[in-house]
């Protein structure tokens, strides 16, 4: 996955090379007999979508428009007064994107009333163009590039912005006192750009319920397409303290999906604890996530912290049944950032808790290596060990929630990860036998759970740790006060270069008292 930019990524446009479907070539279905809207309505129109050939023209912009650059584009805003009232009584406020810059693709929007769906047309007076100037009159049928929610999330008396869809199936929300960060998508496909480019599935077309029957909520259908599947959306978006967004999707492969990701999660991470060596910037740490969070079927929770590599990393966690995965941003400390402006503490996490038994699969993370805070180098997401054939339907549904500081799992939680030499002489020792062994020491902090009443217990909990190439030369573990829990010492060593996997977690007994701490390291 090539992303040169954060623009270019939640475009997905750039990178992607796909185009759009004319809007009067989408597929219609019950012509003779309008029937009532539903999501078996959008289902109707994916699977019709899906029995012709992926179609990627896309309209030419108005000159006008085709020269705008960011700036420009950005001050093109929707007037507040002009805004849809969406969702049971009115609560949520819908605002619409206009074309232009990364976003020449234009997607139809239609509002759902008693049943009915109707297309809002485009008008330009929907628009301030602030200090843009366009010299010439655009046409009626222009279309948008995207939309958004607002409603009051953080106070009462104040309408916020709640949710973003813009730019292939990208979308982004927030939960209170929440800044934006990383993006959620609806679908991934050859993430890791294997025998080709990624692929960037798109939305064409949404509805939006103007008179939603659950207070509070609001539903949002879509309709996506890619040259190798198509689908049907529903989002039920429901604000708070954790936002969170409910997922039904069906989707109608057009060819084997043998390298789709479900749930995709997109995010950036630049410097953080395991390597601060990338930039000489003031700011201590930058990233919108700093872990990956798993909950596997069996009850056991990890925790991976990110890293930004040298070179692009691929990891996969299998796991059976997955109650959930995420990317997390657990740092919320603004010391760890310094950032005035950005407020990296603010971000939120997102995590995916499946509806239903998704079977066996695998949590993908692709970790790409980055030299800015500008690019999304981060993504995870689900991977089923069945390849959906084509022409067979496959329907999933789950839940994506936007974490702050909230705990997941009862247990202790990694707080922190470094690394340092090993407690011997240097990174490179000798055996008896005089070849070279690599070693390197990992300090892990866990806290929180019922560890601080195991710091003053005459014996400490147990470290369990384990490595998948090479082997643990030691560990220690020590109380760590100031976290409520303990720092843990873990060595390791290598005879031959390779990548090992890591992973340690404190037990008493047969109780175990952590999520597990899991990472990769090379010495390379």
């Amino acid at each position: 996955m090539t992303e040169p930019s954060r623009r270019a990524v939640v475009s997905g446009l750039a990178a992607s090379g796909l185009a759009a479907l004319p809007l009067a070539a989408l597929p219609v279905v019950a012509r003779a007999e309008p029937r009532p809207f539903g999501f078996e309505t959008v289902e109707a129109e994916a699977r019709a979508l899906a029995a012709a050939p992926f179609d990627a023209r896309v309209p030419p912009l108005p000159e006008a428009l085709a020269r705008l650059d960011y700036d420009a584009w950005r001050d093109i805003r929707f007037k507040p007064a002009r805004a849809f009232p969406v969702g049971a009584e009115g609560r949520f406020r819908l605002q619409l994107f206009h074309l232009g810059f990364l976003y020449p693709r234009p997607v139809t929007v239609s509002l759902v009333r008693d049943g009915v769906a109707t297309a809002i047309p485009y008008d330009p007076t929907l628009f301030d163009l602030g200090r843009t100037r366009l010299d010439a009159p655009l046409p009626a049928d222009l279309g948008f590039a995207g939309l958004r929610l607002h409603t009051a999330l953080n106070r009462p008396d104040v309408i916020d912005e709640l949710i973003v869809f813009v730019g292939a199936s990208y979308f982004r929300f927030l939960g209170r006192e929440q800044l934006y960060g990383l993006s959620a998508r609806a679908l991934a496909i050859n993430t890791e750009a294997e025998g080709g480019p990624e692929e960037f599935p798109l939305f064409r077309a949404f509805w939006i319920e103007a008179d939603g029957a659950e207070p509070g909520a609001c539903t949002l259908h879509a309709l996506l397409d890619s040259p190798s599947v198509t689908g049907a959306y529903r989002f039920t978006v429901r604000p708070g303290a954790q936002t969170s967004v409910a997922v039904t999707a069906t989707l109608f492969p057009r060819r084997d999906l043998d390298r789709a990701g479900l749930a995709p999660l997109t995010s950036m991470y630049f410097i953080g604890e395991t390597d601060r060596g990338h930039s000489d910037d003031y700011r201590p740490e930058l990233h919108d996530s700093d872990g990956l969070q798993i909950a596997a079927g069996s009850g056991e929770w990890l925790w991976r912290p990110l890293d930004n590599p040298r070179e692009r990393r691929i990891s996969s966690f299998s796991v059976q049944s997955p109650k959930g995965f995420g990317l997390l941003q657990r740092d919320r400390d603004f010391a760890n950032y310094q950032d005035l402006e950005a407020g990296y503490e603010r971000r939120p996490g997102y995590f995916v808790e499946p509806q239903g038994d998704w079977g066996e699969g695998s949590v993908v993370l692709v970790e790409l290596p980055t030299d800015n805070e500008t690019a999304d180098n981060i993504v995870a997401f689900w991977r089923p060990k069945r390849p959906a054939p084509a022409g067979e339907a496959v329907r999933l549904a789950y839940t994506i929630r936007a974490l702050g500081a909230a705990d997941l799992h009862p247990n202790g939680r990694v707080r922190h990860t470094f690394l340092a030499e090993p407690a011997a002489s240097g990174a490179a020792r000798r055996t008896t036998e005089g070849t070279a062994r690599l070693g390197r020491r990992f300090l892990v902090d866990f806290g929180g759970g019922d560890l601080a009443r195991y710091a003053s217990a005459p014996t400490p909990p147990e470290v369990v740790a384990s490595a998948s190439f090479g082997r643990i030369t030691a560990t220690s573990i020590v109380p760590n006060p100031h976290i409520g829990g303990f720092r843990v010492a873990v060595d390791v060593s290598l005879d031959a270069p390779g990548t090992t996997e890591l992973r340690a977690f404190l037990r008493a007994g047969d109780r175990t008292l952590t999520e597990t701490w899991t990472f990769p390291w090379s010495p390379a």
